[in-house]
């Protein structure tokens, strides 16, 4: 199977709206051929440093901007992470994610601490991720050689709706820090939120800007909105979770060799939308009670989904 990098918006368009089970179907036919149907990368999310973020996206609980009532907390000491990295990793985690409410990471004291939690986990033998904002190429450089695997920064919705959702920073600067990322030898992990008021299209956008992307990212979360009070989008309508199931399947045919993570608002969603969505291609997911400051659901849920629908977790990075 051939990885393309040029889809265009009406090839997209048209693998978007074939009739779901022609659609899962040549989304499991992409996902056989570069990973296992059975497998399922469980991945645990850390807020490392929460709230006051100077930031305004709309959907964020943990900006400045908003009163949701998120406490905040100030960035947590090293030894805190790596016992809770233990935890993760008893619990079958391969891939631990570390993230911090900043615009823009500073160098100075904090950065050495993340630096100290990223060279602490690596040397658990698990994937490391970190989403820490915008990065220069310097800092992308010494958290490479501090042993990070992976950087989160997405692309949270198509290039025209964007502006809709935050206006402390613009699309490029998304790309910017992707490149550097890139330019450092740090893999991709960049996906998007569904149910902000985007339309169809505006999903259709977002699978083409990652599409784009060259290589693909390695790890493309595709996250359902969870309303938070006190944001702007408190009140936005409930997305179908056939929504979800779509452009997950549609991810995985564009990007056949990435792993598609089923990300935030789970919880909203059925144990059968679920299914639905890893017959689709999702391979990853979130464990743990908690993404940042979302509700998630327990690793024993998890552990009896899987077992139910005779999948296995993965057991090596």
């Amino acid at each position: 199977m051939r990885i393309r990098h040029d889809w265009t918006r009406e090839e997209i368009r048209q693998v978007y709206h074939l009739p779901l089970p022609e659609l899962i179907f040549q989304a499991q036919t992409a996902h056989r051929a570069f990973h296992k149907p059975e497998e399922v990368e469980l991945c645990r999310l850390l807020s490392i440093k929460t709230g006051g973020c100077p930031e305004d996206c709309g959907y964020c609980s943990q900006s400045a901007h908003h009163k949701a009532g998120i406490a905040r907390q100030e960035l947590l000491n090293p030894a805190e992470v790596l016992e809770t990295a233990r935890q993760a990793q008893a619990e079958g985690a391969t891939r631990f994610c570390m993230g911090a409410a900043w615009r823009q990471i500073s160098d100075g004291k904090d950065f050495e601490r993340v630096l100290e939690m990223v060279r602490g986990v690596a040397a658990l033998h698990m994937e490391v991720c970190c989403t820490l904002g915008m990065l220069t190429e310097s800092q992308a450089r010494r958290l490479k050689e501090a042993g990070l695997t992976a950087y989160n920064h997405n692309l949270d919705t198509s290039p025209e709706f964007y502006g809709n959702i935050v206006s402390t920073r613009v699309y490029e600067d998304r790309l910017e820090t992707i490149a550097h990322v890139r330019q450092a030898g740090i893999t991709v992990c960049s996906g998007g939120i569904l149910g902000m008021g985007e339309s169809e299209e505006d999903r259709i956008g977002l699978l083409q800007e990652l599409s784009q992307l060259d290589p693909h990212p390695e790890s493309v979360p595709i996250n359902m909105l969870v309303p938070n009070e006190g944001t702007p989008m408190e009140h936005a309508e409930p997305l179908d979770p056939l929504v979800m199931v779509r452009a997950i399947a549609t991810a995985r045919i564009l990007m056949p060799a990435s792993r598609v993570r089923l990300a935030a608002g789970r919880r909203q969603m059925s144990p059968e939308a679920v299914a639905l969505c890893f017959l689709a291609g999702a391979n990853s997911i979130f464990t743990g009670e908690k993404l940042l400051t979302t509700p998630n659901p327990g690793p024993d849920a998890d552990q009896r989904l899987l077992e139910n629908l005779g999948m296995r977790a993965m057991q090596s990075a």
